[in-house]
């Protein structure tokens, strides 16, 4: 009797999860970094992600990891010492981002405005992170657009500043994901 109460709990538990199956060719991270002569405007390849979350309380996990090698400003130069000498992509070669909860109700039709916690991991450390999202939901099909900074030289990251040039201490992160979601029964 304790085995069919526990799997019905599970089963129970698992129907009150809405699960978002991001599709990495319909999603990109793109970065922004100001500096006093203009601005830097790049982007990352997403490689995978998959949020379950539970609509009535917000209780939420998964992952989203973006490729860290995949990061291109349009400049060769740039980019490598960017690579090289600020993220450490080859040692580093995986961003992510783990969410616990999400704030706010997410409609299953129509758009949301909502804000997501969790835990984002570069450069091989974790720090708590608040983003905030919109979100359009029509039948099957979600797609979020999400924003947040990061204080990269506050989280131990060389600030690429030379007597010349100085850029911010901060980077804007846009994360634009499509895929397919399922809400709960």
């Amino acid at each position: 009797m304790k085995t069919l109460s526990l799997f019905a709990i599970l089963a129970f538990t698992a129907q009150a999860q809405a699960v978002f199956e991001l599709d990495p060719s319909q999603s990109r991270a793109a970065f922004t970094l100001g500096d006093v002569l203009h601005t830097v405007h790049g982007s990352f390849k997403v490689k995978r992600g998959s949020i379950q979350f539970d609509p009535s309380t917000g209780a939420s996990s998964g992952e989203i990891v973006v490729d860290a090698t995949s990061g291109d400003s349009g400049s060769g130069a740039r980019d490598k010492r960017m690579h090289q000498n600020i993220i450490e992509s080859q040692k580093f070669p995986e961003i992510t981002f783990v969410p616990s909860r999400v704030r706010g109700t997410v409609n299953a039709n129509g758009e949301s405005k909502v804000e997501i916690d969790g835990t984002f991991t570069i450069h091989g450390a974790s720090h708590p992170l608040t983003a905030s999202a919109v979100v359009t939901a029509s039948g099957d099909r979600l797609q979020t657009k999400v924003h947040f900074v990061v204080p990269y030289v506050q989280w131990g990251m060389k600030n690429p500043s030379t007597l010349f040039l100085r850029v911010n201490e901060t980077v804007d992160i846009d994360l634009d994901a499509s895929g397919h979601i399922s809400w709960p029964h």
